[in-house]
């Protein structure tokens, strides 16, 4: 997976909240990834993206709820979330985007 915009395909956008706030004094960073990306692809898009060195990824999977939007039941779409631990020295800016 060399291709640039595959990598982009990974990684779909940075997560800011609370939790992941807490996560990045530990250095750590979540991202919001794209639900049949493996944790290799994930440390390989976000090393090239960003040029870190990544020490572990976790991943977790939350199911989208079911909602009543004018009466009618929906669902939301489920979210795969990856906790991208970063090697000391090591830092990215999320607040800027990709």
């Amino acid at each position: 997976m060399t291709d640039k915009a595959a990598l982009y395909d990974v990684i779909r956008k940075p997560l800011i909240t609370e939790k992941a706030t807490m996560a990045s004094e530990n250095g750590a960073v979540v991202f919001e990834v794209s639900m049949d990306a493996n944790k290799p692809q994930i440390k390989e898009a976000v090393e090239t993206l960003f040029g870190v060195k990544v020490k572990a990824v976790n991943t977790s999977i939350t199911k989208g709820k079911v909602k009543r939007f004018r009466g009618q039941l929906g669902k939301r779409k489920d979210v795969k979330k990856a906790y991208v631990t970063l090697e000391e020295g090591n830092t990215i800016d999320v607040t800027t985007g990709l």
